[in-house]
């Protein structure tokens, strides 16, 4: 296959800045409801970057769970190497690349524990069977083979046969708090519109159109 010749024309409508809100939540809040109602799949998949105290970035996929107007938060376990990496540096990157839109938002800002009765509030809302498996996963560890994986399972669904399941004390949330939010409109030609919103120190945000 010649990958050159992969090529799409993204067609969309103009995205200009008048159309946009003064505040990036209410923004991103939009076009996140415009991408569920276009069934993009996943909407609230997000890639999560994080960097290593020795410069090194690792980048996965993560759900995001809540937005407010304190940021976006995630959940994982918290001696994962995400968690480690945090600890080491808090500041993170996020990407949702809702591509059948030709959109993409990418926030940068920093990442920190919510409290542990906002994790414990989302746990009790996940299926039991989601909260067994938080219990198991040691997170990122070397693991022999999924038999392995799978006897555990048997064991804490014993050890929790009758009754709620608590939340691990190792499992939680973390809010990021951003300090800059891109919306990415693809349009012809590949001359894109591109807003970046940036946190400024009174607490509001400013608006600057990038080159594509």
């Amino acid at each position: 296959m010649d990958i050159k010749k992969l090529r799409k024309e993204y067609i969309s409508p103009v995205l200009s800045r008048e159309m946009l809100a003064p505040d990036p939540l209410r923004q991103f809040e939009q076009w996140f409801n415009e991408a569920c109602k276009a069934e993009v799949p996943e909407p609230n998949a997000m890639s999560l970057a994080t960097v290593a105290a020795d410069g090194q970035p690792t980048l996965r996929t993560v759900l995001l769970k809540l937005f407010d107007h304190e940021g976006f938060v995630f959940f994982t376990n918290y001696s994962s190497r995400k968690a480690q990496q945090i600890a080491e540096n808090q500041q993170v990157a996020l990407l949702f690349p809702w591509i059948t839109l030709a959109r993409q938002v990418s926030i940068t800002g920093v990442a920190e524990k919510i409290s542990v009765s906002e994790s414990a509030r989302y746990f009790a809302s996940r299926p039991r069977d989601s909260q067994l498996g938080a219990w198991i996963s040691q997170q990122s560890s070397v693991l022999s083979s999924r038999q392995l994986l799978m006897m555990e399972l048997d064991k804490i669904k014993t050890k929790f046969l009758n009754g709620e399941i608590p939340l691990p004390d190792f499992w939680g949330g973390y809010r990021v708090r951003p300090a800059s939010i891109e919306f990415w409109q693809g349009q012809t030609s590949r001359l894109h519109d591109r807003f970046l919103y940036t946190h400024q120190n009174d607490g509001s945000w400013s608006i600057e159109r990038l080159a594509p």
